[in-house]
């Protein structure tokens, strides 16, 4: 049989439909001069608008349109007519207390207007743009670490040129506190299904912090906590935001500087564990005018998502000092 003899089949409006709801296509339709929007029974599910509704504009949807999008969906919407070919837009609604990302796709420049009705869908495309954001905080979080490795490996170097005797000490020195480094960064990095056992607190604040000390010098980074354990769950968190911490103070403050001391100690309450992390000896402690880049985006939703907790700054003319604030449950799960 030739191609021009295969017969197609005969598509009726049961099968249109059949076929845009296991695709997740909810349609709308809008007249253009009485401003009405009619919509299929999925595309009232998506919003979450009653079905009672007699008369449905885009006012009355704009309730459900996330607060931040809502003008840019607003101008999109009356400029819908004036764009040429096909348009698309994304944009956030509020259902409960849950964000839901729709594309609302159509044909503008009155292309297959009927009845002075314009026509398109809506998709729930939730999962694609958590997917997309996923990336690009995982993209921001490798270009973030990299750029510390590579400062911190500057750090490393100096802090062995000021102990070491000679090159080779000074060789033998910088290779030990890479190897550390590395046990440092395999704690800041989640296995995806991987199960680890629980360890102890000082256990992992002191992996964590063995790059930084000074051989021969005076005691220099003390720490002092109950013996307690960390779950593998949060284990992961708390070392992403030790490591943050140690980071900034080999780049700026008591650790980058021999004469700079760091001391760890922790307090145990019924409901929650508390962290203190001071800094002294190091050079002048300079506020910062924002707290806004990306390390410190990243330990305050470590702190809150990860360990129910949070985090605070002192930023004292002796020293920083930083206050992590836990949930004793969340620490040991």
């Amino acid at each position: 049989m030739s191609a021009s003899e295969v017969t197609m089949p005969v598509w009726h409006e049961k099968h249109l439909r059949a076929a845009t709801r296991a695709a997740g296509v909810a349609l709308w339709s809008w007249n253009v001069d009485t401003d009405a929007i009619t919509m299929d029974e999925p595309a009232y599910d998506l919003w979450e608008v009653s079905k009672d509704e007699r008369k449905i504009t885009f006012e009355i949807l704009s309730r459900n349109i996330h607060p931040a999008d809502l003008e840019r969906v607003r101008s999109a919407f009356a400029a819908t007519r004036a764009v040429v070919g096909a348009y698309e837009i994304d944009f956030r609604i509020l259902t409960g207390a849950d964000i839901r990302w729709i594309s609302a796709r159509g044909q503008g420049d009155d292309a297959d207007i009927a009845d002075r009705t314009m026509f398109g869908i809506f998709l729930d495309v939730t999962q694609r743009k958590q997917a997309e954001e996923a990336n690009e905080l995982l993209a921001g979080e490798m270009s973030h670490r990299v750029k510390n490795l590579l400062t911190i490996a500057t750090a490393l170097t100096q802090i062995t040129s000021r102990s070491a005797a000679t090159k080779e000490d000074m060789a033998h020195e910088l290779t030990s506190r890479l190897i550390a480094l590395g046990r440092a960064q395999d704690l800041i990095r989640p296995v995806p299904g991987g199960k680890s056992d629980a360890t102890l607190l000082g256990d992992l604040i002191s992996v964590l912090l063995a790059p930084y000390d000074e051989k021969g010098a005076s005691v220099r980074i003390r720490v002092s906590v109950p013996k307690m354990n960390v779950g593998e769950t949060s284990s992961t968190a708390l070392a992403l935001v030790i490591h943050e911490l140690a980071t900034n103070s080999a780049k700026y403050g008591a650790l980058s500087l021999s004469s700079g001391t760091l001391d760890v100690s922790c307090n145990a309450h019924e409901d929650d564990v508390v962290v203190m992390w001071t800094e002294r000896g190091g050079p002048p402690v300079v506020t910062p005018t924002k707290l806004e880049g990306f390390g410190s985006k990243l330990v305050h939703r470590s702190m809150a998502a990860q360990l129910g907790g949070t985090i605070a700054f002192d930023w004292s003319d002796e020293g920083v000092v930083a206050t992590l604030r836990m949930s004793k449950n969340r620490l040991a799960n």
